[in-house]
């Protein structure tokens, strides 16, 4: 081997490992490798502690919250656990862009990406906190109805969504006023084509704003549907009919025709017709009168006047009875009790006329000859005639 062959192998040497250098410096994205391998390492390192870092934010804010009276601090914590698990991996991709260098006018605009994702756990945050806050607000509810209040909970998460959105567009230098600009003339077209959808909204608000009536409650829409309110959601109202089959109705349906809420009654009525035979006299006809009245007004299940009007009368002498009006409310609105009151007051109303020696009266007819009038018989043959002839 040649001195000058051995001179030149620390030569090659040294350009090897300058080639190493080079490619070690330049062949991560035009980064250094050490650069980018420390920078996935620090943001591993940020998403593998996430939890637990969440986790003792979340104890140590729980246990704050703790001591106080109210529950409402402790909903807001639960509300905030998702967005803080977001925070550690935040700061973790902070501190992997400052290491390799992407903060400035860099192609990847690292901290523009930083910023977003901060706007983005900024609006989760307010928009999870939406919840707890409206349901401390029971003022609130008890003024605007439980409804109203989550239709209001409704909007302002849409509200922090869209403000999200645009804050995220104006952190990437996006103009959000053309991109507003160009949906008001979308929303123009689509409002020309969804006159339903906003005619059903404003009656969903009008039917909240007048409390006309609520989930839960048994309503009746002559023509439409009767049923058990479920939902009354922007576009309809879920009413559960009795059958148990679910019928979803326009708000407007509701809104513009006459809507009966049975479940605002203050009692249930009770009106009969009860008719007796001509035959039955005054003295009958009083004694069935009084003691009816007597029991209705003694029974402490019943509602008594001034409260209510109540009436147990003569009233009509119908084609083949004299008619009794009794009119009475119950104190219950239960469905399932007032059958039971009208069940015992139909038993004790038989027994009365039965006591009174009478009897209630069907469709009859009576027909009356008058004195001379020819009774027509109708001709019998001889072996007929002879029979009766012998029997005679």
């Amino acid at each position: 081997m040649s001195t000058t062959a051995a001179d030149s192998i620390p030569e090659q040497l040294q350009e090897f490992w300058g080639i190493v250098v080079n490619v070690w410096e330049t062949s991560f994205l035009g980064i250094s490798v050490g650069q980018g391998l420390l920078a996935i390492l620090v943001v591993l390192i940020g998403i593998g502690i996430r939890g637990l870092i969440a986790k003792w934010l979340l104890a140590a804010l729980q246990r704050l919250a703790k001591r106080s009276e109210t529950e409402f601090d402790d909903a807001v914590v639960e509300a905030l656990a998702g967005p803080m698990k977001l925070v550690p991996v935040i700061i973790a991709l902070f501190f992997a862009i400052n290491i390799v260098q992407l903060g400035g006018d860099g192609a990847l605009r690292g901290h523009q990406f930083v910023q977003s994702l901060v706007v983005i756990a900024l609006f989760w945050a307010l928009h999870n906190a939406v919840g707890p806050f409206a349901f401390a607000l029971q003022g609130l509810r008890n003024a605007l109805t439980p409804v109203m209040v989550d239709w209001l909970t409704k909007a302002l998460r849409i509200v922090f969504i869209v403000v999200g959105a645009a804050a995220v567009l104006q952190v990437w230098d996006i103009p959000v006023a053309g991109i507003v600009a160009g949906l008001g003339l979308f929303g123009v077209a689509i409002g020309l084509g969804a006159q339903d959808l906003f005619k059903n909204l404003i009656a969903g608000i009008l039917i909240l704003t007048e409390k006309r009536f609520l989930p839960g409650d048994w309503v009746k829409v002559d023509g439409v549907v009767e049923g058990t309110v479920e939902e009354i959601n922007f576009r309809s109202t879920l009413v559960r009919r009795f059958d148990k089959g679910p019928v979803y109705v326009p708000n407007s349906k509701l809104s513009d025709n006459a809507v009966t809420n049975f479940s605002r009654m203050t009692h249930r009525r009770i009106k009969w017709a009860i008719g007796v035979r001509y035959d039955t006299t005054s003295e009958q006809l009083r004694e069935i009168r009084d003691k009816v009245l007597a029991y209705v007004s003694d029974n402490p299940e019943f509602a008594d006047p001034p409260e209510v009007a109540t009436f147990m009368r003569v009233d009509a002498f119908g084609p083949s009875s004299i008619d009794f009006l009794l009119y009475c409310f119950t104190k219950t609105t239960n469905w399932g009790e007032w059958l039971r009151l009208k069940e015992e007051l139909a038993f004790f109303v038989k027994q009365t006329v039965e006591e009174a020696g009478t009897e209630f009266a069907f469709p009859s007819t009576s027909v009356y000859l008058e004195s001379g009038a020819e009774v027509f018989e109708p001709p019998q043959d001889d072996a007929a005639g002879a029979v009766a002839a012998g029997k005679a």
